[in-house]
């Protein structure tokens, strides 16, 4: 394709009341023009009107996207780094004569090119459906499983302005010259296929089954407050998130829509003295995890000294999760240094009978699973069972969750809290007992260093783990902590499939 920089951007908006007067008029001087518009078999170019698609930029691999969330007409359309936020989601409303309404699942608005333009490199926005035909596009083939989408006003096609691969990239309209900035493949939400499928399908195991991509994904975007370590996140009745990690007693982040965070003061404003005696004196507290139960907030924490099995893990409750609301209710746990197990890292699961029970675990002889008097969230008994180890190696941070028929545990291997030298990974096993044993894909023992990797360090992350599992109403999200190059710790999300044996993995 030629250069282009010497075009410019559409004029600025001006009041669109002269749309729904001079709607005839445009769609009558293009008619002629629009037969001399490419056209391609369009076989494989078939969507289903009920279901929510991600458009991924063939050039580019990024989604096509409202830019910062929008809700507003005139919103900037662009590219972005897929996380499959409903400002990424799109859904085709039959427009007739095999053209569609590209809605925003957001918004609730269209695609549409700002003024009506037919001009090349005219800006695509999003705006109020009034099914005018700027508002209008077909899907036109070309190969591998990519479309092109042609505005019915103008002739041309949805293209990545100047070949961009930058997240915040601006979409145009431009003459269809086939060009890979001007192909996109739609991918339904909860699927990794192309154009219209596949269609979901219920499995014995967790999810729909899913292909793993070629490589690991970049994390999802978030903004705002996103430095964290070792981070849980459960979603409120309200539909707000409530996020605890290893803080000065326990820090607290909140968002309303899983993007934009904010720092929202600590669990113990005033102190946490109970813990000192296991933390050399410090404030700090590790690697909490937080459910919401029975109309409160569950809070298991560790406290402890880097390198030291001397360590406890405490529980506090909530009636609403806020800094400052937080009751502690004592000791769950503690370990010694004659110990052959570290008692720090806490997961809480409840399991299908009802019954609950407590991972944890750092190096030394591996993760331990102890069972909990629902009553309380206390031990119910003295008995701790082995559920995963590495001959005393790395391991740690356990998450049980069950999905299906499994029970699955994820951990952390290798090497945490080394800035961007740090080398954690997340690993995998599962059983169909919340006991175990544990097994990864190869049938190998997670309590024998077994373990299927679902993410590692990639490109400019670093050391991800710590890792817990979200279930939100859009699908499961692995959420974890990583590096960036700079030795910062930030906070990753990704979604969560599963392969047809039921394995999980990020995408």
């Amino acid at each position: 394709m030629e250069a282009r920089a010497s075009l410019r951007p559409a004029p600025p908006g001006r009041a669109r009341l002269i749309r729904t007067t001079t709607a005839l008029a445009v769609a009558a001087a293009l008619a002629v023009a629009a037969i001399a518009v490419p056209t391609r078999s369009a076989s494989a170019a078939t969507v289903d009107p009920n279901a929510w698609y991600v458009l991924l930029s063939r050039h580019s691999g990024k989604a096509l996207d409202v830019y910062e969330r929008s809700t507003a007409d005139g919103g900037r359309i662009v590219q972005w780094s897929r996380n499959d936020g409903n400002w990424q989601q799109w859904r085709f409303v039959d427009a007739g004569g095999g053209y569609y309404r590209v809605q925003s699942r957001h918004s609730g608005k269209v695609l549409d090119i700002r003024d009506s333009s037919t001009a090349d490199g005219a800006e695509v926005i999003q705006w109020t459906d009034q099914g005018g035909t700027d508002q209008q596009f077909r899907l036109a083939d070309s190969d591998g499983e990519h479309v092109r989408l042609i505005n019915r006003n103008s002739g041309k096609a949805l293209d990545v302005w100047e070949w961009s691969t930058a997240d915040g990239g601006r979409i145009s309209q431009y003459a269809d010259q086939g060009g890979a900035n001007q192909q996109w493949r739609l991918v339904r939400v909860g699927s990794t296929g192309g154009p219209g499928g596949p269609t979901p399908t219920p499995t014995t195991g967790p999810g729909t089954p899913g292909t793993p991509p070629a490589a690991y994904p970049v994390p999802m975007r978030v903004t705002g407050d996103v430095g964290v370590h070792d981070p849980t996140v459960v979603r409120r009745p309200g539909g707000d998130y409530l996020v605890a990690h290893t803080g000065n007693n326990i820090s607290l982040k909140t968002s309303t829509d899983r993007v934009a965070f904010r720092n929202a003061g600590s669990v113990f404003p005033n102190g946490a003295p109970w813990t000192t005696g296991y933390t050399g004196g410090s404030r700090n507290l590790w690697a909490p995890d937080i459910s919401y139960r029975n109309g409160q907030y569950y809070l298991y924490y560790s406290a402890s000294t880097f390198g030291s099995n001397r360590s406890a893990i405490f529980l506090a409750t909530s009636p609403t999760g806020n800094s400052g609301s937080w009751t502690d209710r004592g000791l769950v746990i503690e370990s010694q240094t004659s110990d052959n197990f570290n008692a720090i890292d806490p997961s809480l699961i409840v399991d299908d009978q009802g019954r609950w029970w407590l991972a944890f675990g750092s190096f030394w002889s591996g993760l331990k699973l102890v069972a909990l008097d629902p009553a309380t969230g206390k031990r119910s008994d003295n008995t701790i069972r082995a559920v995963a180890g590495r001959n005393g190696g790395a391991i740690e941070a356990p998450t049980l969750v069950k999905r299906g028929s499994y029970y699955y545990l994820y951990v952390s291997f290798d090497r945490c809290c080394q800035g961007a030298s740090s080398t954690y990974r997340v690993m995998v096993g599962r059983s169909t007992s919340v006991t175990g044993p544990f097994v990864d894909r190869n049938g190998t023992a997670l309590t024998s260093g077994g373990g299927t990797q679902v993410l590692a360090s990639h490109g400019d992350i670093h050391g991800p783990g710590h890792q817990t599992v979200l279930s939100d109403t859009d699908g499961d999200f692995l959420v974890y902590h990583y590096y960036a190059n700079n030795g910062a710790s930030l906070l990753g999300i990704n979604r969560l499939g599963y392969d047809q044996a039921g394995w999980p993995f990020v995408y």
